[in-house]
C-alpha cells in the first residue's frame, strides 16, 4: 500500500471519528473540502473589487485619509455565511479560517495582476496585548500573512501597537470615536517602513473608523504610500 493511499485511509477514519463540518451550514465536509462545503463556497459574496478601478471601499475614505487605493474581499451581511466565518475566526478559536481566506484572496490578487503586487509591507490591525493574550492570536494575522506571501511582501506585525483595550465600538459615530481615541495606536520602530508601499489589513470594514485611526498613525511615517484591504466590508446603503 502506498504512503498516499495510507494517508487517505487514515484521514477517512479520522473524519468518521471526528467529522469536519462546514462553517457555513454545518453539513459534514467531503474529501477535498476545507472549512466550507462546495455549495457555501460558491455562495460566498465576493466583492469583485480590485485595486485598479474605483470602488465603494475607496469612497469610504474620501476626505478622511490619504489612501492610495482600498478594497475588500467579501461582503459582510447579518446572518450570512461571511458573518459565521468571521465569528468562528474571532471567537471560536479557528485562526485557520484567516489562512484559508487569505490564500484565496492572495491568489486572486496575484492572478489579476493587481497593482498592489508592488507592496513592500503588510500590516495587520493589531489587538491590545490583553485581548491578544486572552484570544491567543490576532484574527487578522494569518490572512495578512497569506497576502504578504502572494504579494512577495514582508509581514510587519509589530509596527502598530494598540495602547488601550477598548470595547467594541461599531455603534459609536466616527467623529466621536476618533476624538476619544487619538492615541489608540502608536508606532514602534517604524524606520523600515520609510518610503515604502504598505498594505493595512483588517477583518471587517464597517464605518472605516478603525482603519482611519490606524492609517493616520501609519501616515506619520515619512514617504509612506498606504493601501487598505480587509476580509470583508459592510455594503454601503
Amino acid at each position: 500500500m502506498g504512503i498516499r493511499n495510507l494517508a487517505n485511509i487514515l484521514n477517512d477514519i479520522n473524519t468518521v471519528i471526528l467529522p469536519k463540518v462546514c462553517f457555513g451550514c454545518n453539513t459534514h465536509l467531503s474529501r477535498g473540502e476545507e472549512h466550507l462545503c462546495t455549495l457555501c463556497r460558491n455562495d460566498l459574496p465576493l466583492t469583485d473589487y480590485n485595486f485598479n478601478v474605483e470602488n465603494p471601499v475607496d469612497r469610504i475614505f474620501y476626505g478622511r485619509i490619504d489612501v492610495k487605493k482600498a478594497s475588500s474581499f467579501l461582503f459582510f451581511r447579518e446572518n450570512s455565511i461571511v458573518q459565521r466565518l468571521i465569528h468562528h475566526l474571532k471567537y471560536r478559536n479557528q485562526p485557520q479560517i484567516g489562512a484559508f481566506l487569505g490564500d484565496w484572496y492572495g491568489q486572486l490578487l496575484q492572478e489579476g495582476h493587481s497593482p498592489i503586487t508592488r507592496i513592500d509591507f503588510v500590516v495587520p490591525v493589531p489587538l491590545h496585548r490583553r485581548k491578544l493574550r486572552k484570544r491567543g492570536y490576532n484574527q487578522v494575522s494569518l490572512f495578512a500573512k497569506k497576502l504578504a506571501h502572494y504579494l512577495n511582501a514582508e509581514l510587519a506585525e509589530n509596527v502598530l501597537n494598540k495602547t488601550a483595550n477598548t470595547r467594541t465600538q461599531t455603534k459609536i459615530g466616527r467623529i466621536g470615536r476618533w476624538q476619544g481615541n487619538k492615541s489608540l495606536y502608536v508606532l514602534e520602530n517604524p524606520e523600515r517602513l520609510h518610503h515604502k508601499n504598505v498594505l493595512l489589513v483588517d477583518d471587517v470594514i464597517t464605518t472605516g473608523a478603525t482603519m482611519e485611526i490606524c492609517g493616520r498613525t501609519l501616515m506619520e511615517i515619512p514617504g509612506i504610500t498606504l493601501y487598505i484591504t480587509s476580509i470583508s466590508v459592510v455594503p454601503l446603503t
